[in-house]
């Protein structure tokens, strides 16, 4: 998207009496005053745009940084009231460009657009200084679009018919075609007709629109046209409806990825329920396994040792085993009792 810092300079000259455009060519101007701020403002939210007059008693700032449709109006009907004098070109871009210097954020790119429906005369009129002010503004990284409107505005230079005074300059401020010159002849056209569909404006028309879509990139609105559109809306023509457009597609897909991610994901949870739950339960092999285990183990168990201090508890054989030894040691003391009382006899 387009980011930008604008300072229009407006011509309040007394040839803006004359009524070769409707209904005469400050309100004609003023009616393209307006389409500059709307779409400059409309291709990005960030954009300002200031406004200043460069005739009367000099050239005057305006509104110097502004997204309000309303201040720019206030002032271009002030200025109505100051009609009269003549135009001071290089001295009122001078003024513009040091009110651009001064912009609030600096991430913006300054731009320059000179509203010129008067003969130029003195300053203007020379080419070699028109050119040093324009080298001057490219070297400060400064755009300049030059709108012409009125008869024998831009008159070409003598003996060279392909060149005139401000196209000279415009060629010198360009910098990577961001300068331009538009003229307007009198006619039934608006001075806002021509800018819309001219390269002043197309950068900020078109800037917001996907290529995908048709977007002209940068060049003017009419190079794509005759092409194939996606969803058939010529963006240059209906900006929003064609983003209105991608905007409902780009959800539709959204609310699929989110379908299909809740899908994988359920699928999973329910996989790995089923396998945890598997593996809990023993199977019926395991179960046997262990209670023979335990039934060996509780058969042999009278026969451990218990709390290390040698004992055993005895087992049936073990005690028939201790009554016999106890009978035999009986008789063997009775038979020994006797012979001992034989021997005495004797």
């Amino acid at each position: 998207m387009v980011l930008e810092a604008t300072m229009m300079v407006i011509d309040n000259s007394e040839y803006m009496r004359n009524g070769d455009y409707q209904p005469n060519r400050f309100d004609a101007q003023a009616d393209a005053v307006n389409v500059v701020f709307q779409t400059k403002i409309d291709s990005n939210p960030e954009n300002t745009v200031g406004i200043m007059s460069m005739a009367g008693k000099g050239p005057e700032v305006l509104v110097t940084h502004s997204k309000d449709l309303g201040q720019i109006l206030k002032a271009i009907h002030s200025t109505s009231s100051k009609v009269g004098g003549a135009i001071d070109i290089p001295t009122a871009i001078a003024v513009a460009q040091l009110a651009l210097k001064h912009r609030e954020n600096k991430n913006l790119r300054q731009r320059i657009v000179v509203f010129v429906g008067s003969p130029l005369e003195g300053a203007a009129a020379d080419e070699k200084g028109m050119v040093k002010l324009a080298k001057k503004l490219k070297k400060n990284n400064v755009a300049v679009d030059v709108v012409c409107f009125g008869d024998g505005i831009e008159e070409p230079l003598s003996g060279q018919e392909d060149k005139s005074v401000l196209k000279s300059f415009v060629e010198s401020a360009s910098s990577g075609d961001n300068s331009h010159l538009v003229v307007v002849p009198p006619g039934p056209r608006l001075i806002s007709d021509v800018l819309i569909s001219s390269p002043v404006l197309s950068d900020d028309r078109s800037a917001s629109i996907p290529t995908e879509l048709g977007g002209t990139g940068g060049d003017a609105p009419g190079a794509s046209s005759g092409g194939d559109f996606e969803f058939g809306v010529d963006p240059s023509l209906d900006p929003e409806l064609a983003m209105a457009l991608r905007i409902s597609m780009q959800e539709a897909q959204a609310r699929e990825a989110v379908s299909s991610a809740e899908a994988s994901s359920s699928g999973a949870s329910q996989t790995a329920a089923t396998s945890s739950t598997t593996a809990a339960e023993p199977t019926e092999d395991e179960e046997e396994a262990l209670l023979a285990k335990a039934i060996a183990m509780s058969s042999t168990e009278e026969d451990v040792d218990m709390e290390g201090t040698g004992d055993k508890t005895p087992t049936g054989a073990a005690m028939d085993e201790d009554e016999e030894d106890e009978e035999a040691a009986i008789a063997r003391a009775i038979e020994m009792s006797m012979r001992q009382e034989e021997q005495d006899k004797k």
